[in-house]
């Protein structure tokens, strides 16, 4: 019978168990050189990325975000781009109506309605409506704005963790255990070997 070569077996158990702990505290949220999510799924961008709106009817185009407490837009025409400046603009969105002003220094429009803006804030999915009466034009915009619960996603990504982290410290004890066995039995098999010769 061929003899097991015991630094080989030892150094197999090793190998092995630092392959299984890598993969486990690289996934999930394994993270890049600068901090970026590697292995982040399909929808994270709502999770991490600041709540967006986009509408258009056949007159007006409207692109803005949620952020650092307040909803800031901007205003075209549909079929050319062009900017519309100036415009009135009413937000509606669960029961609630505020006025978007103009800011002529950012050619944006900004609603910082403390009520309404907490209103929107909240994780889930608001309907809204915006008036647009811009010089003899007028139309209505209706459009969805979604706001992902990061507090309820994060929580559900570091569960998510624990089963890998545990497989990789029972990997590990099993190779310590098996290294140390393997340390004592080896004497054991050196001696016999002589025996056998002698």
């Amino acid at each position: 019978m061929t003899p097991i070569s015991f630094p080989l077996l030892r150094h197999s158990l090793a190998a092995l168990a630092l392959a299984v702990a890598g993969a486990a505290f690289a996934s999930p949220g394994a993270h890049g050189p600068n901090g970026e999510h590697l292995d982040a799924p399909s929808g994270a961008i709502a999770v991490s990325a600041t709540p967006r709106v986009e509408t258009h009817s056949e007159a007006f185009e409207l692109v803005g975000k949620l952020d650092h407490g307040q909803l800031s837009f901007f205003l075209g025409r549909y079929e050319t781009n062009e900017a519309v400046l100036g415009a009135r603009v009413e937000l509606e969105a669960g029961g609630l109506k505020a006025t978007a002003a103009f800011r002529a220094e950012s050619g944006d429009y900004l609603v910082s309605d403390a009520a309404m803006v907490a209103a929107l804030a909240r994780p889930g999915q608001h309907a809204l409506v915006f008036t647009v009466e811009a010089g003899d034009d007028s139309d209505l915009l209706d459009a969805s704005l979604t706001v992902a619960d990061t507090h309820a996603v994060a929580h559900t990504d570091g569960d998510a963790g624990l089963p890998l982290a545990w497989t990789a410290a029972g990997v590990l004890g099993l190779a310590a255990v098996g290294t140390v066995a393997l340390r004592r039995r080896r004497p054991a098999s050196i001696q016999s070997a002589r025996g056998g010769r002698a």
